[in-house]
């Protein structure tokens, strides 16, 4: 059973729907106790960081939440979900997060060079990052599973993930700068993306991680 985090924010409908297109058993909860009984821990998220994390910890989640991923228990942040696996953000202040793997969430201009983010009539930099882009895998993973080389997905957001370790990467994109598209440590991934949203492809995704073992390799 899939536990999708329910704490009042996010696209929960669509992504639990998703879920079931791929056959896979899952249940949008928001308690504690249902999250700990599960054998897989999907976190989504859309809108502002301080917002998502405020909410989880004063609905009591971010314990059952790390004890999940301590477990290791097959664990996905979509979106906002996965900025808030990071230590911190810099949207809208300064936000504490989950601390699963380290590394801070800024926007993109301050992600850019000032040369690439500087406005220009040939080429100006779009923010939010938003609409369909190709991802390029840094190695192979099961996650990946059944995807062409470089696959499309789409993208909504105007922060990215900043890792201090670039092995947790698993997949990247460009948008100005490249960017973590998929994140991975041990058993928690993290895509920037919205699979729910991404047709085909995002399909895929939530296939290859509902099927995944109970440790994954």
């Amino acid at each position: 059973m899939i536990a999708i985090v329910d704490y009042g924010i996010g696209n929960l409908r669509s992504i639990e729907k998703a879920f079931e297109a791929v056959g896979a058993p899952v249940i949008r909860s928001d308690r504690p106790e249902d999250i700990r009984a599960a054998d897989k821990v999907a976190l989504p998220g859309v809108g502002a960081f301080g917002a998502c994390i405020d909410e989880i910890r004063r609905r009591g989640l971010e314990t059952p939440i790390l004890e999940a991923i301590r477990e290791g228990k097959p664990f996905l942040g979509v979106c906002v979900g996965m900025q808030l696996l990071f230590e911190s953000s810099e949207e809208l202040g300064r936000h504490d997060g989950l601390g699963v793997l380290p590394g801070s969430v800024r926007h993109f201009r301050d992600a850019c060079a000032a040369a690439q983010y500087r406005k220009s009539l040939e080429n100006p930099l779009k923010i939010p990052h938003m609409g369909w882009n190709t991802v390029t895998p840094q190695r192979k993973d099961p996650l990946l599973r059944g995807l062409p080389p470089e696959p499309y997905f789409y993208f909504v957001h105007s922060y990215a993930a900043a890792p201090a370790a670039a092995s947790d990467t698993l997949a990247h994109c460009r948008h100005g700068v490249a960017f973590p598209a998929i994140v991975r440590r041990n058993n928690v991934y993290g895509v920037q993306f919205h699979p729910e949203k991404s047709q085909a492809n995002g399909l895929r995704i939530l296939r290859n991680f509902a099927e995944s073992a109970a440790r994954l390799t």
